[in-house]
C-alpha cells in the first residue's frame, strides 16, 4: 500500500502524465476527428491506416487516451488525499501549544512588555488582531495566555480546490469519451432527418451563404426546426459559433456543400462553319434538349463532375465537391447519328472544340453556367461531460484565486506574567505575500507597544 501511495502521489508521475495528455491533445487538434476513411485516405494517403490503427482519428474516445485520464485522476486524488488532512488541521484545527523559545526562532516575530493585568493585555492584543480581520482563539492557563489568530484560512486549501476542479474536469472528459456522441446531418432545404438516439428530428427550412464584397464566404446560416412526434416545437437560426441547444444536444454549423447529383447546366451550341450560329440550351444530367437545327437535332448531358480528374484505370472522377474544374460529358445528335461526344470544360472551352468524340466535329460546345443547390451539414453533439467541465473550470479558477490572491496568514502570541509585568512574544507566518504580511505584522505590534 505504501508503494502504491508513494507512486501515485509522485510529482514526477504527474508531470509525465501532463506531458502525455498535452501531446495527445495536440495530435487530436491537428488530426480531424470522426471523419470517414475515404477523407483520411485522401488527406494523409498511406498514413491514414496507421492513424486509424492507433485510434488517432477518434483519439478522445480511444482506450489509451481514457487510460491516461484515469491515471492522471488517480495521481491527483492520491496526492490530494495524502496532504489534505495536515492542511485542514492547519486551517481549521485547534491550536497547538506554543512556547516562547519556538516563537522567537521564527523569521517574523516581536517581543515587548505590557502593563498588567494579563487578561487586559491579552484583550488589547486580540482587539488589534480582530481589527485586521483575524479570527482569534484564546487558551488560558496559570499565569499564561496563548492567542492563535488566523485569517484567509481557505487559502491553505487553494491547491486542493484546484485538484478537485481537475478531477471534475477529468470526470467530464471520461464521461464525454465514453458516453458522448457526434454525428453529421447533411440536409437540403425542406429535408428532415432523424437525430440519432435523440427522439426528435431536425428540418432545414432555409440555408444562406453570406459573402464578403471580395467574394469570400462570410457566414453560413441554417434556419432549422425541431420536430417532436411530428409537431414543430422550435425554430432557430444556426450559424458558426452560434449553435442550437435542445434536450442535451448542441447543433453546430459544421460546413456546407453543393448537391451535384442534379445540377442545372447551360450549354451553348456552336457551328465551326457558321460563326453566327449560337444556341443556348438548359438541362440537367440525363435530360435532353431539342435544338431543332438540321445539323444538330438534340443535345444530351450524360454526366457532370465539379472537379474533373482522371483516376486509376483511366476512370473519370471528381477530386472534390468544389467546382474547381467543372466538366460535362455532352452528346449531340443529328437525327439518329451522333455528331459529337466528349467532355466540355467550363475553364477550357477550346479543349472540347479540338477533342470531340468523333474527331474534328463540325460542332463546338461551351459550358456557360452550372448551378447546384446547396446543402447544410450540421454537427449534432451530445456531450454529457460538458457541465462537469464547466464546473471543474470554475473550481480551478476559484482554487487559483485562493492560492495566489487569498493567502492564509497566522499569528501566534504568548503572554506571560513576569516580575510585575506581562511579557508578550509573537510570531507569524504567511503562505504567500510575505512582504505585505511582515508590514501588517509590524503595524499590529507597534500599535500593541503603544497601548502597553
Amino acid at each position: 500500500m505504501r508503494r502504491f501511495v508513494k507512486l501515485f502521489s509522485s510529482v514526477r508521475l504527474a508531470i509525465v502524465l501532463i506531458i502525455l495528455v498535452t501531446l495527445a491533445s495536440v495530435l487530436g487538434t491537428l488530426i480531424p476527428q470522426g471523419r470517414s476513411a475515404a477523407e483520411y485516405a485522401a488527406r494523409y494517403g498511406s498514413l491514414s491506416g496507421l492513424f486509424q490503427a492507433l485510434q488517432l482519428t477518434r483519439l478522445y474516445r480511444s482506450g489509451w487516451f481514457l487510460g491516461l485520464l484515469l491515471l492522471f485522476a488517480l495521481n491527483i486524488a492520491v496526492c490530494s488525499a495524502t496532504r489534505l488532512g495536515a492542511k485542514w488541521r492547519r486551517a481549521f484545527g485547534p491550536a497547538e501549544a506554543a512556547d516562547a523559545q519556538g516563537l522567537m526562532a521564527s523569521r517574523v516575530k516581536a517581543r515587548f512588555r505590557a502593563a498588567p493585568p494579563l487578561a487586559t493585555a491579552g484583550d488589547r492584543v486580540a482587539g488589534l488582531l480582530r481589527a485586521r480581520r483575524y479570527r482569534v482563539t484564546r487558551t488560558a492557563s496559570a499565569g499564561k495566555l496563548e492567542l492563535l489568530a488566523r485569517k484567509r484560512r481557505l487559502g491553505w486549501l487553494g491547491s486542493d480546490v484546484v485538484h478537485l476542479g481537475l478531477l471534475v474536469i477529468l470526470a467530464g472528459g471520461l464521461a464525454s469519451g465514453l458516453a458522448g456522441r457526434r454525428s453529421d446531418l447533411a440536409l437540403r432545404e425542406g429535408e428532415t432527418a432523424e437525430v440519432p438516439r435523440a427522439g426528435f428530428s431536425l428540418r432545414l427550412d432555409k440555408f444562406d451563404t453570406e459573402y464578403y464584397p471580395q467574394g469570400g464566404v462570410k457566414d453560413w446560416k441554417s434556419t432549422v426546426t425541431v420536430i417532436e412526434n411530428g409537431v414543430p416545437v422550435l425554430t432557430r437560426v444556426v450559424e458558426v459559433n452560434h449553435p442550437l441547444a435542445h434536450r442535451g444536444f448542441l447543433f453546430y454549423q459544421s460546413r456546407y456543400g453543393r448537391d451535384w447529383s442534379a445540377p442545372r447546366l447551360e450549354l451553348e451550341v456552336r457551328k465551326r462553319a457558321d460563326a453566327s450560329f449560337a444556341r443556348a440550351v438548359t438541362l440537367r444530367p440525363g435530360e435532353r434538349a431539342e435544338v431543332g437545327d438540321p445539323d444538330v437535332s438534340r443535345v444530351v448531358v450524360r454526366a457532370f463532375v465539379p472537379d474533373f480528374v482522371i483516376g486509376e484505370g483511366g476512370r473519370v472522377q471528381s477530386r472534390s465537391q468544389e467546382p474547381r474544374n467543372p466538366a460535362a460529358l455532352v452528346e449531340a445528335w443529328k437525327g439518329e447519328e451522333r455528331a459529337f461526344s466528349g467532355w466540355v470544360f467550363a475553364g477550357y472551352p477550346d479543349f472540347a472544340q479540338a477533342h470531340g468524340g468523333q474527331g474534328q466535329s463540325p460542332l463546338a460546345f461551351v459550358l456557360k453556367r452550372y448551378e447546384a443547390g446547396q446543402y447544410s451539414v450540421l454537427e449534432a453533439a451530445h456531450d454529457p461531460g460538458a457541465n462537469f467541465i464547466w464546473l471543474g473550470s470554475a473550481l480551478v479558477t476559484a482554487g487559483l484565486f485562493l492560492a495566489f490572491y487569498w493567502p492564509s496568514r497566522e499569528v501566534r502570541v504568548v503572554l506571560e506574567e513576569a516580575q510585575g509585568r506581562v511579557e508578550v512574544i509573537a510570531a507569524g507566518r504567511a503562505a504567500k505575500g510575505r512582504e505585505a504580511f511582515e508590514a501588517e505584522f509590524a503595524r499590529i505590534f507597534d500599535d500593541a507597544r503603544r497601548l502597553s
